[in-house]
């Protein structure tokens, strides 16, 4: 059984993430992707503010999927991107006040992205890179139907 203490010398592999309570604060995470090591926690004054919060994370894994899925375009017709900015926000906001969502009732998840591409490219290419951006793998997750099953070990 992994604990919080031997959570960090469990072997991850690729798609695996594991997270544990690092033990400085009441909230404060250790996640442990790979060889890498970050730490996630709530706000101030409820947490310890020492890093992202949840969904800070799911917005940074949406953003650098966005980004790094219209930089492997670019790069693949060898189009002019000098750099790619994704600005993403999260809010609830009314299912009324949502055109697109089929929940009609109560209050919907909202992110909201904004793409900015730097680079000499025509108008075509820049809409065709906003497409590609929605073509991002955890974007695809995101809108899909997901399965989560969560087990006691």
């Amino acid at each position: 059984m992994t604990t919080p203490d031997t959570a960090s010398d469990a072997t991850s592999s690729e798609g695996t993430v594991i997270v544990a309570e690092a033990g400085s604060g009441a909230y404060t995470q250790r996640v442990t992707a790979g060889d890498h090591e970050l730490v996630s926690d709530e706000p101030r004054p409820v947490g310890d503010d020492a890093g992202p919060t949840p969904y800070d994370l799911l917005l940074a894994a949406l953003g650098s999927c966005t980004s790094m899925t219209v930089r492997m375009y670019a790069k693949r017709r060898d189009w002019p991107l000098e750099q790619v900015r994704v600005t993403l926000r999260h809010s609830r906001i009314h299912a009324a006040d949502c055109a697109d969502c089929e929940t009609r009732t109560g209050v919907v998840d909202h992110i909201g992205i904004d793409i900015e591409l730097i680079g000499d490219l025509d108008e075509d290419q820049r809409q065709r890179l906003l497409l590609i951006a929605g073509r991002c793998p955890v974007h695809q997750t995101l809108t899909s139907e997901i399965d989560i099953a969560t087990k006691l070990l």
